[in-house]
């Protein structure tokens, strides 16, 4: 289905750490646009720039020069307050260390963003969604790799967002585990219908997708549609 609703515009987008022999081009003028409902994979080894986009377009890093655009509004001349503001009414952050607190149990985790929320999911029904029902009351400590995942998916989804970004959310999992993981992913941004942006180096993952963009040295190396993207079943990891 062709989407034609603008969800991110980005525009020449230019991000530069440090300076004369450390300086590093994290982007090289990238532009891009994401439409919303899409599922989108960030595709590309290690410094290749995908992250850095990531953290411009959920307002946590900000860039050289450029410019990003959320449903018009432009996200690069935003204040700080105003930028927090962004991140807690419409983005979801799924990171690959699962950023849980261990002295909180499973539900507690998941209601720290539902008591901040303006229109939440009950912690209860977000843990049920990624399937872990039967855990909301067991801590981090006691939960496995894949079940503190799919506690931080919870956490995110919470807040209803209407973007939810994951960062290597399988990074540091096996196979069976990571398709757990991709299956919760799948429902959530299904049922919620979020759009969507996972980065990895994977490439098993990319089937999923409704479109592949590859990065390579700071700058979008290819874009690649998927007419019908396989169901996290199909992935081969």
């Amino acid at each position: 289905m062709m989407r034609t609703d603008p969800c991110f515009e980005v525009v020449d987008l230019t991000k530069v750490y440090g300076e004369g022999e450390a300086e590093v081009r994290a982007l090289r003028g990238v532009s891009l646009t994401i439409y919303s409902g899409e599922n989108i994979v960030l595709l590309g080894p290690s410094g290749s720039g995908k992250s850095t986009l990531l953290n411009i377009l959920g307002g946590l890093d900000s860039a050289t020069s450029g410019a990003v655009f959320f449903e018009g509004r432009n996200l690069t001349e935003m204040t700080d307050s105003e930028l927090t503001q962004f991140r807690r009414d419409h983005i979801g952050f799924v990171f690959q260390n699962y950023n849980l607190m261990p002295g909180l149990t499973a539900e507690e985790n998941v209601e720290l963003v539902t008591e901040i929320a303006k229109n939440p999911l009950p912690a209860k029904e977000a843990l049920d969604m990624v399937g872990l029902s039967a855990r909301t009351d067991h801590f981090p400590s006691q939960l496995s790799g894949g079940e503190q995942q799919r506690v931080a998916i919870a956490r995110a989804i919470a807040k209803r967002p209407q973007v939810l970004f994951c960062d290597e959310p399988t990074g540091a999992l096996d196979s069976q585990t990571s398709h757990l993981v991709l299956k919760a992913l799948d429902r959530v941004t299904k049922e919620l219908g979020a759009t969507t942006l996972m980065v990895t180096h994977h490439r098993g993952i990319a089937p999923m997708a409704d479109r592949v963009i590859r990065f390579k040295d700071g700058n979008i190396d290819q874009i690649e549609v998927n007419e019908n993207p396989v169901s996290p079943e199909e992935v081969v990891l």
